[in-house]
């Protein structure tokens, strides 16, 4: 029977991991399409049960109409749903957002929250938005533990677990904290192009001989 991994072990490959995805992808950029803080944490909230490129595809409309956290709150309810109505789950999806940047106005003074914390606060904020606002927007050690780095993380045997939390806290351990947001960034293009959740293509995987399961 094979022996279990250390936890040092285990750091050490998944620094091998880090190196091998940086050299595929050395621009770790946001597949969301954003220019200002807001518009990622509503291009995020967006997302939800949608995907990226559709998500690009509504944004401009909303974010040409709508430029600041202020003009948000002010939204008619009706004129968010009808652009955001392509997301699916729109009259949530809308609520929220109008919600989220009447909160940052009213009770963050108009900037977005810098902590964990604050940020689930929000209306329609979960810990994977508010990661991403961390990592990107200020910089901090992330972890977006979305389908992608779930799906890719077990199979490497980084994680043990497909709850959202439970794999933040688990890479958390290994991952080193300056590598942590980039390193999410890179698991969902590789998740796009090589780990997919079906028809994987481990023959051609840069990371085959770093993962338990080896195709």
């Amino acid at each position: 029977m094979k022996e279990a991994e250390t936890l040092e072990q285990k750091r050490a490959r998944a620094a091998e991991v880090v190196a091998a995805l940086e050299k595929k992808y050395p621009d770790a950029l946001c597949s969301l399409t954003y220019e200002k803080p807001h518009e990622l944490m509503i291009a995020a909230r967006l997302s939800a049960q949608c995907t990226d490129a559709r998500v690009n595809l509504v944004t401009p409309e909303l974010f040409s109409r709508y430029k600041t956290i202020d003009d948000f709150a002010g939204a008619e309810l009706s004129d968010i749903e009808e652009i955001v109505k392509p997301c699916g789950l729109y009259k949530t999806k809308a609520q929220s957002i109008i919600g989220m940047c009447r909160d940052i106005r009213d009770r963050f003074g108009g900037e977005i929250p810098r902590t964990i914390e604050e940020l689930v606060t929000l209306p329609g904020i979960g810990r994977k938005t508010a990661n991403l606002i961390m990592g990107d927007i200020y910089g901090a050690p992330a972890i977006v533990a979305d389908t992608h780095c779930i799906r890719i993380c077990g199979r490497l045997g980084f994680s043990t677990t497909k709850d959202p939390a439970k794999t933040e806290r688990e890479l958390k351990e290994i991952i080193a904290p300056e590598k942590s947001s980039d390193f999410c960034h890179r698991l969902v293009l590789f998740g796009r192009e090589t780990c997919k959740a079906r028809g994987q293509r481990c023959g051609e995987c840069e990371l085959k001989e770093l993962c338990p399961q080896k195709g």
